[in-house]
């Protein structure tokens, strides 16, 4: 896993952008997110709840996600309609051994997720 300098210097956070109709805000993340890595996801996610109603984390570039990245989707949850996109085989697993695809709103592209 990478440490909290690698997230910076890296980037965890990638492209950030408005839906196309306006009504939500796409953040796409990409690699490892664990404890170390998480807080410019946390502050990208925070950010766009606070604006828009809707927001759409494209997970489709994350590599890995831990229990606290698992700890901020649900949070996340609780402030703002939040749908994933794209997550891989590991975050699929994540969320069904968790129980957490029960809760969670989960969509196969970034298109079907801000279609809703």
């Amino acid at each position: 896993m990478t440490g909290a300098q690698d997230a910076y210097h890296d980037g965890v956070v990638g492209e950030s952008y408005p839906a196309g109709d306006g009504a939500g805000w796409v953040v796409a993340a990409r690699g490892e997110l664990d404890q170390d890595t998480l807080a410019p996801l946390e502050e990208a996610l925070v950010s766009a709840a606070d604006v828009h109603r809707t927001v759409v984390l494209d997970a489709g570039s994350i590599t890995f996600g831990d229990s606290s990245f698992l700890n901020l989707l649900l949070r996340m949850h609780q402030l703002t309609s939040l749908r994933i996109a794209a997550p891989g085989e590991q975050l699929r697993r994540l969320f069904a051994l968790t129980g957490a695809d029960t809760i969670l709103s989960l969509y196969p592209r970034v298109e079907d997720a801000l279609a809703g």
